[in-house]
């Protein structure tokens, strides 16, 4: 059955605003998962969406674009919890963050190679362009927190303390190409992060 067909048998009704660009990064995500970058093209877009070209390149002009929006849909905010203690919070971001990303990160490293290598960019570089501009990391908001609560003095910590928490998960999921067991995400919290910090491990 034919576009034309298909519209006419649901009354014609056709698909506008939000609920189109929401089926065409769909069907975008879709193609990504199935035949990565290399076979991330508008033809095969668009026939995944059921509609033409034109209508996805009137949006995305250029693929990167298309690209990074369908990744920007798919790429949510991790939650943060509130546990009412440092050790507490960093496990549980970490655990959040572990079922949430495990997936996407294998994914865009191994069905992105094709984008890292043509544009000399690299999984991080991707990252950071998918985080909201100037917001503080999850780990210096963890941090501000438990200085707050009294929990560490208020003293001046580089951006790599703050973030080796979730830099070694990535790093686990990443080798791994697996979630990571709960046991080593206690380890990266209890055994490296609090002593870093200052603060005697549980």
């Amino acid at each position: 059955m034919t576009r034309k067909q298909r519209r006419a048998a649901d009354g014609g009704s056709r698909r506008r605003g939000s609920a189109l660009e929401d089926a065409l990064l769909d069907a975008a995500w879709d193609v990504l998962v199935e035949h990565g970058y290399h076979g991330f093209t508008y033809e095969a877009i668009a026939a995944r969406a059921d509609t033409s070209r034109p209508v996805l390149y009137r949006r995305w002009p250029q693929r990167d674009g298309l690209l990074m929006a369908t990744l920007a849909r798919f790429w949510q905010p991790i939650a943060m919890p509130d546990t009412g203690s440092l050790r507490g919070d960093a496990i549980a971001f970490l655990r959040n963050a572990d079922a949430d990303r495990a997936g996407m990160i294998t994914l865009m490293s191994v069905q992105l190679a094709g984008y890292f290598h043509d544009t000399g960019t690299s999984l991080g570089e991707l990252r950071d362009a998918l985080l909201p501009p100037g917001q503080p990391s999850a780990f210096e908001m963890i941090v501000a927190r438990a200085v707050e609560r009294g929990e560490l003095p208020a003293a001046p910590r580089s951006s790599r303390v703050l973030n080796l928490p979730l830099d070694l998960l990535r790093h686990d999921m990443l080798t791994t190409m697996r979630a990571v067991p709960h046991e080593s995400i206690d380890e990266i919290v209890d055994e490296v992060w609090l002593p870093l910090l200052g603060l005697p491990a549980p």
